[in-house]
């Protein structure tokens, strides 16, 4: 269970590097005051920067509910550690490809990151019957 948890640590932390990313290589000085309308005016690896933060920030909830899930139905330590782990690596290799604008290899890794969540809620509910 301890794999799973810092996994859930390492997801939590990747949105807010992709926004110092997005604000340190933006143009213009950035303006706390108005961080959004900042962000919304950017280009290039700052834009894609700050997309990767904000769909990190929209993939977070649902690995979240797995991982719980999938603790609460006591799924085996292997397919839990196992699941968040790959979870993990998509979601980094998906924001790398992001920076890189890869947007093929990007919507690979979206899906992989998207299908570790679905395997860990998949495998709660196969438990809990």
């Amino acid at each position: 269970m301890a794999i799973a948890f810092w996994c859930l640590l390492l997801a939590v932390l990747m949105p807010p590097v992709l926004g110092a990313i997005a604000k340190a290589t933006g143009q213009g000085r950035y303006n706390n005051l108005a961080p959004r309308e900042y962000l919304e005016k950017q280009r290039g690896l700052s834009q894609r920067a700050d997309w990767a933060q904000r769909n990190s920030f929209e993939a977070l909830p649902a690995f979240l509910a797995g991982v719980f899930a999938a603790i609460a139905a006591g799924v085996p330590e292997l397919w839990l550690s196992g699941l968040s782990v790959a979870f993990v690596l998509a979601r980094l290799f998906y924001s790398v490809c992001y920076l890189r604008d890869w947007g093929s290899a990007r919507s690979l890794f979206w899906f992989a990151g998207f299908f570790s969540c679905l395997g860990l809620l998949i495998m709660a509910a196969l438990a809990a019957v």
